[in-house]
């Protein structure tokens, strides 16, 4: 989950499932259209039970679920938790193998030091600090990975945009190299106001799929690259070192033919400190660097310097497991349609004691998303009349490795994704009571946004962007996998406006949960949480029946589908 994302959790869009057909003249899923019948308004459908919604959170965030890492006690418990209860709500096994659980097949991967980063220069060297300064690991699937004199090139930004006309490489060949390159998209300014960002060049102050260190790493291993180290700072990355930090546990990937082979052999990143050291003793300037880097005329700098490292690695390999469960719907040719409700069910698990806590709970990410959607799904098995489409409800696995779970999900779904009219991702629930507005991460990527900006005028409340854009909200929950395939997508938070709160007391809580709760132990629940506006959030629904199709589905605004 991303810091402070309270993702609104929509019973709503049971449009979706009443109504609307796949296009015949392509395999994606169809525009939905508003209708003009039988429509549910919000007070007669079932209420969701913010009592139980908070029992399930405690449940799934004891101690005794540790945390509930991929492949081991916490995840036996969480899926058994997780089957028991959708039994018990009285849905059918998600799987078409007469199960509740789909394998997801993943490598563990735990790295360790082998030998410390090492830059030099001549006979001059500079050892980084492992964890202080620097974190590395190796994707590959092997006994671990080595950088020997590696030659150092300063590569801006690490970002090809034929549409943004930027191409950070120009012609040089960067195999066989390391790369140190910044985080997030680059900042150009807006020339009629320069204290803003360019709307033209990488949406603005909005990330691009560019600005996120999975493309960084992605983007030198088609390059040939040895090694890429991205520089960490707070603000652009949008969360503190401690969380790069995280990531010196057992890390997961999918198993995949080539073992990882083809990835770069030395992925991590760098703190703002010791890249400066490092640039420095290149005989460069960091801030120098940055405003050339902003500029479509920049090209990679070698920095005279090499780095040598080597990461041991110990491994393991586990069938990690989705949890599905089905709503099947009651139209016999409709029925074989569906919208799709997702909720990641793991977090961090074990690690390193924070004042002597070692239990990293995952309360709010995500034992309160996977409690809401167990709610949401009880919910609609009283929804009358019955939605006419299926409704599949997955707690996907391995979130926080890099969303893995819906990854293997989709691209293989148990349903056919040209049949799936929809996503909808519930990661956490607002825990500070009510607002007037619903957050949309991604606003515009969907013409989900439509039946959402409907149900919520019942309520009257308004939609608003994200007041984070800068971040890369969207591309950091599970709905992403989603839109990269063409489903329609959609992912909400917390509104901004809190009712009988200050204006600035959204901001503030935000802050305080990414700084001190975001990815540590202390991500419990408090005696002060307020589930009163998780409760509305979750009542902002739209039945319809009968729905007919127009047009064609708008396609994920933010480039998802061609840049992976």
């Amino acid at each position: 989950m991303n810091p402070a994302r309270r993702c609104v959790c929509v019973l709503a869009l049971a449009a979706l499932a009443a109504g609307c057909s796949p296009d015949p003249k392509t395999s994606a899923p169809a525009q939905l259209a508003p209708s003009t019948s039988q429509h549910k308004a919000i007070g007669q459908l079932p209420t969701i039970d913010i009592d139980a919604v908070l029992g399930h959170t405690k449940a799934l965030s004891a101690d005794a679920f540790e945390g509930r890492a991929p492949g081991g006690k916490g995840e036996a418990l969480t899926v058994k938790y997780l089957g028991d209860e959708f039994k018990k709500i009285g849905l059918k096994p998600g799987n078409t193998d007469g199960t509740y659980t789909q394998k997801v097949p993943l490598v563990g991967i735990t790295g360790a030091e082998a030998r410390p980063l090492t830059i030099a220069k001549g006979t001059k060297t500079q050892t980084l600090k492992w964890k202080d300064e620097v974190v590395a690991w190796t994707k590959r699937v092997g006994d671990g990975a080595s950088l020997d004199t590696s030659e150092l090139v300063f590569a801006g930004y690490g970002v090809e945009a034929p549409e943004f006309n930027w191409n950070d490489f120009k012609d040089v060949d960067v195999k066989g190299k390391t790369i140190v390159v910044f985080v997030n998209d680059p900042q150009v300014r807006d020339a009629s106001d320069p204290s803003k960002l360019d709307p033209q060049t990488f949406n603005g102050e909005a990330m691009t799929y560019y600005g996120r260190w999975t493309y960084k790493f992605e983007e030198g291993a088609k390059r040939g690259a040895a090694g890429v180290l991205i520089v960490h700072e707070t603000g652009p990355a949008g969360y503190p070192f401690s969380v790069v930090q995280g990531n010196l546990g057992e890390k997961f990937d999918l198993v995949t033919p080539d073992k990882n082979m083809g990835r770069a052999a030395i992925e991590g990143w760098v703190s703002l400190d010791a890249a400066k050291k490092i640039f420095s003793m290149a005989g460069q300037d960091f801030d120098a660097l940055k405003r050339q880097a902003i500029t479509r005329d920049f090209r990679p700098i070698p920095l005279g310097l090499t780095a040598s490292m080597a990461i041991r690695n110990t491994m393991r390999t586990i069938d990690s497991r989705n949890v599905l469960a089905k709503l099947e719907g009651s139209d016999p040719q409709l029925k074989n349609e569906y919208v799709v409700y997702t909720a990641h069910w793991d977090h961090l698990g074990v690690g390193d004691p924070v004042n002597g806590d070692r239990i990293y709970n995952g309360a709010l990410d995500n034992a309160s998303g996977v409690a809401s959607l167990l709610e949401i799904a009880k919910a609609f098995t009283q929804v009358q009349p019955p939605p006419k489409r299926s409704i599949l409800f997955v707690m996907v696995t391995a979130e926080e490795q890099g969303l893995l779970g819906s990854q293997y999900y989709s691209v293989t779904p148990v349903y056919p994704l040209a049949k799936t009219l929809a996503n909808i991702n519930i990661d956490g629930v607002n825990q500070w009571g009510r607002t007037k507005d619903i957050t949309v991460v991604g606003l515009g990527a969907s013409d989900l946004d439509d039946y959402l900006r409907d149900a919520a005028g019942e309520q009257g409340r308004i939609l608003r962007p994200d007041p984070e854009p800068e971040k890369g909200f969207y591309y950091r929950s599970d709905h992403f996998n989603f839109a990269k395939q063409g489903v329609p997508a959609l992912y909400t938070d917390t509104g901004v406006e809190f009712i009988g709160k200050p204006p600035e007391y959204s901001k503030q809580k935000r802050d305080e949960y990414t700084n001190h709760d975001y990815h540590a132990p202390s991500d419990e629940v408090k005696p002060d949480w307020d589930l009163s506006g998780a409760r509305e959030d979750a009542q902002v629904p739209r039945v319809e029946t009968g729905q007919r199709v127009q047009g064609e589905t708008r396609r994920d605004a933010q480039g998802a589908g061609t840049r992976q």
